[in-house]
This record gives structure tokens, C-alpha cells and sequence, in this order.
């Protein structure tokens, strides 16, 4: 199948090892002092690997290559670590965005007011939806923000929505790059700054590594900052 997947310059790659150590699918290994990816079917083409890179060595490429097979990935997980529970259980191997938790809140009620209406200013925010050269780009404050964040930070319309053009989408959910379609919105539109926020969990490098990829390739200077909120719902530093 032709699929998205990690490139690695062997030119350009230092044997450093912090590819293979950031890539959770154990796809890339150190052979003969350079990194390799000896399991095409261990990549799941979110590119974890890509900002652990210090010699900017890894890129995507589209080719024909085996499906990503999440089923191998975790058997090999769990031989690894002994263990021979399902994922996630007695701690077998379970993606970081997968593993189950339950955090303590205060359930009182909040009351309705003002400060909780929504700030969205313009619709659609999907990715994969919002037109290229919609009017509201022009002049905006960008935001880039993974689908879960919204959930997982309460006051998420006041601190990052209120005054930006938001965008929303999850790297591992769509399976795309998105970094064409930023790269056609930066370049083309009066875009003054952007902001990322994205959950703390791997999956979500995916969604700063693409605005990264655009802001590169539209050849512009904008102010950029990358936010991550934990799963508890903290913005960590």
C-alpha cells in the first residue's frame, strides 16, 4: 500500500540514537552506528522521531510500504518487557495516549456567566475542512490545537481561543500530514502569529512537527509557541 512514512538520511545522521529511543513502535535501531528502520510495519508515520532528530536527519515520505501493524507492535512490546497480560493490563505495554486514568474533580456546579461563552469566532475549525483562503485568516492570530485539549483544559476558550482564528485536528485520528495544508494557509494570508497546543501524550508531536514543516516552508517569520497540557488537564512548563 502507499502510505506515509519515516525517511532516514544516513548522510546526515550522527549515530546519536535519539530517533530510536523517541520512537515508541521500536521501528528504528542503531545498526553499524547509524539509525535504520528495519520494521516499516512498526512506523505508524506520526513522526515521533522527527524532533528528537539534532541533525534534522528524518522526513516523511509517501511510498509503497507494508501497513502499520499495531497488533505486532504491541506483542513485541510485550516480550520485551516479560509480560504476558493484554495491553494496558498488569503492565503490559499500552500507548501513552491509550493508558486509562481517572482524576478526582470537584463536581460542584459552575454557574452560567458571561466568562463561560464559547470564543470561537469562525467555523469550521477542522483541519480538514476550514477553506484555505477564508477572509478571517487575514490578520489572524493562529491557533493549532490537538482535539483533545478543549476537554482536557477548563478555561481552554478563554486562555487560547479568545482572539484566534482556531484550528483543530489529531494526527493519529485523520492519518494525514497536515503541514501542506497549514503551509498553503501561512503562506497565503496576512498570518501574524501561531499557537500550538497539544496534549502531552506522543501521538500529538505529529501536530507540532507539521506547523513546524509549515512555517518553514512558507518562508515567512512568524512568532510561534508550542503549549502542552498534561492529561489531568495542567499546562506543563
Amino acid at each position: 500500500m502507499i502510505r506515509k512514512i519515516i525517511k532516514i538520511d544516513e548522510n546526515k545522521c550522527n549515530g546519536c540514537g535519539a530517533c530510536a529511543e523517541a520512537c515508541h513502535e521500536g521501528a528504528i535501531e542503531m545498526v553499524g552506528g547509524k539509525a535504520v528502520l528495519t520494521r516499516e510495519d512498526y512506523c505508524d508515520g506520526l513522526g515521533d522521531c522527527l524532533p528528537a532528530c539534532p541533525m534534522d536527519a528524518i522526513s516523511f515520505e509517501e511510498r509503497e510500504a507494508p501497513e502499520y501493524d499495531e497488533a505486532a507492535v504491541l506483542r513485541a512490546k510485550k516480550q520485551k518487557s516479560g509480560s504476558s497480560c493484554p495491553s494496558g493490563v498488569g503492565g503490559g505495554f499500552t500507548c501513552p495516549g491509550h493508558a486509562l486514568k481517572t482524576f478526582k474533580r470537584d463536581d460542584a456546579p459552575t454557574p452560567r456567566a458571561s466568562s463561560m461563552t464559547s470564543k470561537l469566532s469562525q467555523w469550521p475549525c477542522q483541519i480538514k475542512l476550514v477553506p484555505v483562503n477564508a477572509p478571517y485568516f487575514d490578520g489572524a492570530n493562529l491557533l493549532v490545537a490537538a482535539d483533545c485539549t478543549a476537554f482536557a483544559y477548563g478555561n481552554f476558550h478563554n486562555e487560547f481561543i479568545r482572539n484566534h482564528i482556531t484550528l483543530i485536528g489529531c494526527p493519529k485520528l485523520d492519518m494525514v500530514d497536515y503541514s501542506e495544508k497549514l503551509t498553503a494557509i501561512i503562506a497565503n494570508n496576512d498570518i501574524k502569529s501561531v499557537k500550538v497546543v497539544r496534549m502531552e501524550v506522543p501521538c500529538c508531536s505529529g501536530l507540532e512537527m507539521a506547523v513546524k514543516r509549515a512555517l518553514m516552508a512558507s518562508g515567512k517569520f512568524i512568532p510561534w509557541q508550542v503549549i502542552t497540557i498534561s492529561t489531568d488537564g495542567r499546562i506543563l512548563e
